[in-house]
């Protein structure tokens, strides 16, 4: 894994009065916590408080991490992309439990006709892994990936089980949103348009070809077989399915095979793709300022007080558990996010906060009870499925030491 010293100089940005424990506790990551390149941002009440960016975008080649440097936050991406969702919820163009067949028929084959929308957003359709082999150009052609999403039978019984959709979950979703969508745009499109506009944000699902390669964060990841000396970090069981290629962890992150290895989203034939469940690129103030409109009721976005209110709702947990199929841990989904629970306590104790974290320690998420648009994007890869030290060092410092809230861990994590 590579290591640098990040000098003092290289970290920028601003914080309003109140916030200084979030500014020490990021520039700590970069001495006390192995930070390369990273940035933070928290919008509260709809104003942007923190932002703070610092170290390298590439370093090993110690190009400083500029203030519009954008890079993979890989499954944060989810919790931006099912924003298109909520938006399309909003306009009436779908309801969540209605079934995906009423929208998009040919969903129905291999016994998915029944699977709602509510149960594909929160994993509950068996949907994880794709049998069909596919490759670089069958992604880039989304009337062929649609064929090959549709003909997937389900791995249990929509809705008795639950397991994480690491990379498809955001193909159903762009799918799905293409059915619904008058002018049928695309996922990326639809997010441009009606999402990254209004807002005033860079965010980028699938990256044009137009933009400056200068200006892209390099991830410096890991090969998978450097988990197995993480497994006091990460879920064993995790691990040794991701490792093996017949499970269907390993299916679930292995087709195509290349997106199973965190370098390969390096790639710029990976990045002008639309993978909206793992290869979003932007910046920390963008996933924050769109996370900080939705805790703000959503007016700047169109949302219902219906939608804000499924969104964050309780989760409707899977009939036979929480245990995670693919994770092997209990998780606990909703509308295409993670909702808090004991294992990933963030937000208010209230339980209304909605995000997804992502690999290598990203999280991007709204508190609605405080707020709060949070997000902390990074390109050195940790080796949790969240809860990075990192960037919890920094939800600690915004909850605990500026607005004197919930604890973001456990009482026995915090060691």
């Amino acid at each position: 894994m590579l290591k640098v010293r990040v000098p003092p100089g290289l970290i920028h940005g601003e914080v309003e009065q109140g916030y200084g424990p979030v500014a020490d506790a990021f520039r700590a990551n970069f001495t006390e916590r192995g930070e390369i390149g990273a940035a933070v941002a928290v919008y509260r009440d709809g104003e942007k408080v923190v932002d703070l960016w610092g170290g390298y975008r590439d370093g090993a080649q110690r190009l400083p991490w500029e203030r519009d440097t954008l890079v993979n936050v890989f499954s944060t991406t989810k919790g931006v992309a099912s924003m298109a969702i909520a938006v399309a919820h909003s306009r009436g163009l779908l309801d969540y439990d209605e079934e995906v067949a009423t929208y998009w028929p040919e969903f129905a084959a291999n016994g998915k006709q029944h699977v709602t929308v509510r149960q594909l957003l929160s994993h509950q359709a068996g949907l994880a892994a794709i049998d069909r082999p596919l490759d670089l150009d069958t992604l880039a052609d989304l009337d062929l990936l649609a064929d090959a999403l549709a003909e997937q039978a389900p791995a249990w019984e929509p809705g008795t089980r639950h397991g994480y959709h690491g990379v498809t979950l955001g193909w159903y979703e762009g799918e799905l949103l293409r059915r619904v969508d008058p002018s049928g745009r695309s996922l990326g499109r639809f997010f441009a348009d009606e999402i990254a506009a209004p807002l005033g944000i860079e965010f980028h699902l699938g990256v044009p070809d137009d933009l400056d390669a200068s200006r892209f964060a390099t991830v410096h990841g890991y090969h998978p077989a450097e988990m197995l000396l993480h497994l006091h970090e990460l879920p064993p069981r995790f691990v040794l399915a991701f490792l093996n290629p017949k499970s269907l962890t390993g299916r679930s992150f292995g087709n195509p095979k290349l997106l199973g290895v965190i370098g390969n989203y390096n790639r710029p034939d990976v990045r002008r793709l639309e993978i909206p469940a793992a290869n979003g690129h932007g910046h920390a103030r963008a996933v924050a300022a769109a996370y900080g409109a939705m805790a703000t009721g959503g007016d700047r976005l169109g949302l219902t007080p219906a939608t804000i209110a499924a969104l964050t709702e309780p989760a409707r947990p899977p009939t036979e558990g929480l245990r995670d199929q693919v994770l092997h841990v209990d998780t606990v989904f909703s509308l295409g996010y993670m909702k808090p629970f004991p294992r990933l306590r963030f937000g208010t104790s209230a339980g209304q906060a909605f995000g997804t974290p992502g690999a290598g320690g990203s999280f991007g998420f709204a508190d609605p009870d405080a707020g709060i648009g949070f997000a902390y994007v990074m390109n050195r890869s940790g080796f949790r499925l969240w809860d990075d030290p990192r960037e919890v060092a920094l939800r600690q410092a915004l909850y605990r030491g500026v607005l004197g809230d919930a604890p973001q861990v456990l009482d026995a994590d915090r060691a």
